[in-house]
């Protein structure tokens, strides 16, 4: 089956109010409603935090489960280096030279820009596809009553933090229900030292129970579940007494508990354990209720590994083979370990090198549910999670920037890969084929190769009022 054969079909059944999926050879497509489609995104956490991206410490059967199920992604990228602008690119389509928020804080106000009425996200789409949205952990792209909470964003449902910087509280006193902020009893702080006092509902544990909740109450109609968990994040907010020697907050340290680890590394481990157990849950459900086969799950973090709250990236090697961690545009910033899932449709046990980014979902989840894709500089990765990966369309080349102390600039195109620090910084050039740990600047030995890159970093960008290039 060649891609525009896919395409023609899609846009046939989708106005039936149906979509067919199959591998191609296969004798005859099964006519199935429009697929479910969960994206499970983990805060912080590396490349090299998983099992079966060469994890040898911490322990994640259920990614490992998955992703021998399913197809590992060696070459997917995060929409940025931190929160915000990473879920701005996931939520709308755009990279960072025309996403709207491109940091966490304004450069110009300080303060939190929200996303405006005028920015499309995947939710508004797939709702106008019949699609019931649902928001469950950490939103972080617009404060209370502005335009971008996400019932004004296009979720019909939405429980969680709005503000990620509180998000990382994990014993909250109060959550957000749609646009009513409630009290979550059991948890209480102190007003002195700003410390728990009562410790009992783990906002972690409190999104997986809203999660599968979710799931339960809509088995019977196409979803859109966005799952952005909050750890293995620090926590820079209140927090247990008893854990205040760090910031790896956590119920329990098991199965890490008798490990000869700093405090910080056993709590560290035991939260990406616990984000792996509730990974499983989820798939376990949509295999009790018969929902696998039509339910496409990604699996995803919003950057690379932080060296935050206690936590060392180079104990477990987090970064993998990869070089840098939050906040660096070298891939270890921004490469992130990723997972699909579809029992049926996606292949099983493949390791895909198809280099893609936050901004392809919008597109994707657009095609999944059989209508047209707003302007936006993703592409679909569907043939890839169909099989089809012959057909899959490719892009010229991703474009990375940030600033945090000076503006900063990546993008990669073919094997290449050009960081610039700084705007009056040299271009470092990697060929990420022979040099994926980015080690060795070839710039001096490829000027050519060079010029293209500075001629991308002028063309692959809007200017920005609350991020300026300077």
């Amino acid at each position: 089956m060649n891609y525009m054969t896919r395409r023609e079909a899609l846009g046939t059944l989708a106005a039936a109010g149906a979509a067919a999926w199959m591998r191609p050879g296969a004798a005859e497509a099964p006519v199935r409603k429009k697929p479910n489609i969960i994206f499970i995104l983990a805060d912080d956490l590396g490349y090299g935090d998983v099992g079966c991206y060469g994890q040898e410490q911490i322990l994640t059967p259920r990614l490992d489960r998955m992703a021998a199920e399913g197809i590992k992604f060696t070459d997917a990228y995060a929409g940025s280096t931190v929160c915000a602008p990473a879920r701005c690119s996931l939520m709308t389509g755009f990279h960072q030279g025309h996403a709207y928020i491109r940091g966490n804080r304004s450069d110009l106000t300080n303060d939190r820009v929200p996303l405006r009425p005028e920015d499309t996200t995947v939710a508004e789409v797939l709702r106008e596809a019949d699609y019931v949205t649902g928001l469950i952990g950490k939103w972080g792209l617009g404060e209370p009553d502005t335009t971008g909470i996400p019932n004004r964003q296009g979720f019909d449902e939405f429980f969680g933090y709005l503000n990620q910087n509180l998000a990382h509280n994990y014993y909250p006193e109060t959550l957000w229900h749609n646009e009513e902020e409630v009290r979550i009893e059991g948890n209480v702080l102190s007003d002195e030292h700003n410390v728990c006092k009562q410790c009992e509902v783990y906002s972690h544990d409190l999104f997986t129970e809203k999660a599968l909740d979710f799931i339960r109450r809509h088995e019977e109609e196409p979803f859109f579940l966005y799952l952005p968990y909050t750890i293995p994040h620090a926590n820079n907010a209140a927090g247990r007494s008893d854990q205040r020697e760090h910031g790896m907050e956590v119920p329990s340290e098991e199965p890490y508990c008798d490990k000869p680890w700093p405090g910080a590394q056993r709590s560290h481990a035991a939260m990406i354990t616990r984000l792996d157990r509730d990974v499983g849950k989820i798939l376990d459900l949509l295999e009790e209720k018969g929902m696998a086969e039509n339910t496409l799950v990604i699996f995803s973090s919003d950057n690379g590994p932080h060296a935050e709250g206690g936590a060392d990236p180079e104990f477990f090697n987090s970064g993998g083979p990869l070089r840098g961690i939050k906040r660096d545009l070298y891939e270890g910033g921004i490469r992130v370990p990723t997972i699909a899932w579809w029992p049926g449709v996606t292949p099983q046990g493949v390791v895909s090198d198809h280099a893609w980014a936050f901004w392809d979902f919008l597109p994707t989840a657009a095609e999944l549910a059989g209508v047209e894709s707003p302007a936006c500089d993703g592409i679909s990765i569907v043939p890839t999670l169909v099989g089809d990966a012959g057909n899959q369309p490719t892009h010229d080349h991703l474009y990375w920037e940030f600033r945090h102390r000076t503006f900063k600039q990546a993008v990669r195109f073919g094997d290449w890969k050009a960081v610039r620090n700084a705007l009056d910084a040299p271009t470092e050039l990697y060929n990420l084929v022979k040099d994926m740990g980015e080690a060795h600047d070839v710039a001096d030995e490829h000027p050519e190769v060079v010029a293209q890159a500075e001629r991308l970093f002028e063309t692959s960008r809007t200017e920005s009022r609350h991020w300026p290039a300077q």
